[in-house]
């Protein structure tokens, strides 16, 4: 029986889910790295409420017995225990005005609040939940805030990329909706609700599973609209991870249309109905479509853009400079949250060659924001070694794996959510290949519902 605080967390709970994306505001400067996440103050005030409402009866769910949970413990404690390893060289660290053991006590409690704090929001909502509740709830959540996305996102086309600038005033309205604060890319690219277009993309990666399940579920016509809205804004966001990987999880999804039968047919109907999407939208402004095009295929490049494009540059030039910090302390790396004041010495060449990223902020000591890794993999390589990759790696490996066997016995409800997990897994992943933070909303949420699908609690019987 849910008690009148649990009722709340969990409407707090849904409320940060809708509003995770939602961070194209000014954001209230001493969460740090979280100042601008809007769903983390609607999970962390759900928390505080799970923590009163746990000290009241004495006792709060953790899923103590998941391999998966154990994983993420154990993870936890080596990145505390290579710093502590580690100490000299953290307490003589200093850059951008900033130590290196106060940089650690930053990214640990970042790290703390993403996975462990959250997650155990998420894990005490979930565990209360039955399945067909998890699917149908979760999913309506993101289709709402896919809406607002999508509406806000098709205007911003129509003004930046097809130049109808007659809509800008409708455009502006969104400034008047929660943590929005309209403003648009000069390069032609879209956000929507979220502040860049590469958090745009993570968005997108983090729902597409849950739209693309519509086609499932539901018999309307009208189930291929969630997944059409995630393609338009991930190709109009202009951000080439988002269109990779996104694709990448499409293609996963209609494998397993294509193992049934009854879905067949609906591969060829999609791509009807997508080209009759983009007939019209060539009927609207043919030039500036293929151009689009074009450019997106030009962008896709890795080759050509790898010196000319500064945004890769700097990526590869990053990457490269964490993985000779790892081949200098390839065991126990370097330290949680050190990577930044080892790298310095390791920038190549062809990275900082007439790249003002390095100038102007990653090499400037009065610049106070530390330069991002790119790849958390890397940088985990710098900074926890290999037995600090091995153990995350490890736990990425037996969510996927978790979700495969259970996928083979799994029907119903319960076999679309699996389905779902998997894609959302696989893309966001992936997409830790350009991001080194462990801020991704979607990874988590994942791993709760996963755990729930192994561990039924007793007092609930899914139908």
């Amino acid at each position: 029986m849910k008690t009148p605080l649990s009722k709340i967390y969990t409407f707090l709970f849904y409320t940060g889910l809708f509003f995770f994306s939602f961070n194209e505001y000014y954001g209230i400067s001493f969460l740090g790295e979280f100042k601008t996440e809007s769903g983390a103050l609607f999970f962390l005030l759900g928390f505080l409420l799970l923590i009163v409402e746990s000290i009241a009866q004495k006792k709060i769910s953790i899923p103590y017995k998941s391999t998966l949970f154990q994983l993420l413990v154990f993870f936890l404690l080596w990145c505390f225990t290579t710093t502590l390893l580690n100490g000299n060289t953290v307490f003589s660290n200093y850059f951008k005005h900033t130590s290196g053991f106060k940089r650690f006590l930053r990214q640990y409690f970042s790290f703390l609040l993403s996975c462990v704090v959250f997650f155990l929001l998420y894990w005490n909502v979930i565990c209360k939940m039955k399945v067909s509740d998890i699917l149908l709830k979760i999913r309506k959540v993101f289709l709402l805030s896919l809406i607002v996305a999508f509406v806000y996102g098709f205007l911003e086309t129509l003004v930046v990329i097809f130049g109808f600038g007659t809509f800008y005033p409708v455009l502006k309205l969104f400034s008047y909706f929660p943590f929005l604060e309209v403003s648009l890319h000069s390069a032609g690219r879209i956000s929507s609700i979220a502040y860049e277009p590469p958090f745009l993309a993570i968005y997108l990666i983090t729902i597409s599973g849950w739209m693309f399940s519509y086609i499932l579920t539901h018999k309307s016509p009208f189930k291929f609209l969630p997944a059409f809205a995630v393609l338009f804004l991930t190709y109009f966001s202009g951000s080439r991870t988002g269109l990779v990987v996104v694709v990448i999880q499409l293609f996963v999804f209609c494998t397993f249309l294509y193992k049934d039968p009854r879905f067949k047919s609906y591969i060829v109907k999609s791509l009807f109905g997508f080209g009759l999407v983009f007939c019209f939208l060539l009927l609207l402004n043919g030039e500036k479509m293929v151009k689009s095009i074009s450019e997106k295929a030009d962008s896709l490049d890795f080759k050509k853009n790898l010196t000319k494009n500064v945004s890769n540059q700097s990526r590869f030039g990053m990457q490269y400079a964490a993985f000779h910090v790892f081949l200098e302390n390839p065991i126990i790396g370097v330290g949680f949250g050190q990577q930044a004041y080892h790298i310095r010495t390791h920038y190549p060449s062809w990275a900082t060659r007439n790249n003002y990223e390095f100038e102007l902020l990653y090499k400037n000591k009065n610049e106070r924001s530390f330069p991002p890794g790119y790849n958390i993999y890397t940088r985990l390589l710098a900074e926890t070694g290999l037995a600090g990759i091995a153990l995350f790696l490890m736990l990425l490996y037996f969510s996927l794996r978790e979700a495969r066997l259970l996928l083979k016995k799994a029907k119903g409800d319960e076999k679309i959510l699996l389905i779902i997990i998997l894609i959302s897994l696989i893309g966001l992943y992936i997409n830790w290949l350009q991001i080194d933070t462990f801020r991704m909303y979607g990874v988590w949420l994942n791993l709760a519902v996963l755990i729930r699908l192994r561990y039924k609690p007793l007092n609930l019987r899914d139908e």
